[in-house]
């Protein structure tokens, strides 16, 4: 399995502010079998975590609290059977937008705005192309503080999770 960082995001993107606005882009890219959703492959990506992540969003919560800032939790593996509506909740996320190829995901406070998009697109037959792009803003010290971590942790993070869609819907060898 082979994950690439996008030398470019998907063309039309979502971002949570303009390119020039965002304090932190990273997109990552692996290929799974056609015939999956954006919100199964969201589900297939978040369906298992490592304990050391998990112990992570544990950390987090326990540190920004002192912030006041609300805890997230991490993810929770779901099933695709219940489709979430904009302005829903999912894990720690508000869903902006949802099809069949994309899945955009929020999540805001008064220290940094984060977007989630999830890309599919076809590349040949029975092959898609998964992008996970997230945009971050960050508004004071706060939100620069917390993304020292969290910046270059992302990508391991993202990498991982990535690892989960192809083991789920691994692409047919010719």
């Amino acid at each position: 399995m082979r994950v690439s960082a996008c030398t470019s995001a998907p063309e039309d993107v979502c971002l949570v502010a303009d390119v020039a606005a965002l304090d932190f882009l990273h997109c990552a890219a692996v290929q799974i079998a056609d015939g999956v959703t954006a919100l199964q492959a969201y589900c297939a990506m978040t369906a298992h975590i490592p304990g050391w992540l998990s112990a992570a969003f544990r950390m987090r919560d326990f540190v920004s609290r002192r912030f006041r800032v609300a805890d997230i939790q991490g993810f929770t593996p779901r099933t695709a059977d219940r489709v979430p509506a904009p302005g829903e909740r999912l894990d720690f996320f508000t869903v902006e937008a949802l099809s069949e190829r994309r899945l955009v995901l929020t999540s805001r406070d008064t220290h940094l705005a984060v977007m989630v998009c999830l890309d599919l697109t076809p590349q040949r037959a029975g092959v898609l192309r998964l992008s996970v792009t997230t945009s971050v803003q960050r508004y004071n010290v706060f939100g620069r503080l917390y993304m020292i971590p969290v910046g270059p942790a992302h990508g391991p993070i993202v990498k991982r999770m990535l690892k989960n869609a192809v083991r789920a819907f691994p692409v047919q060898s010719d």
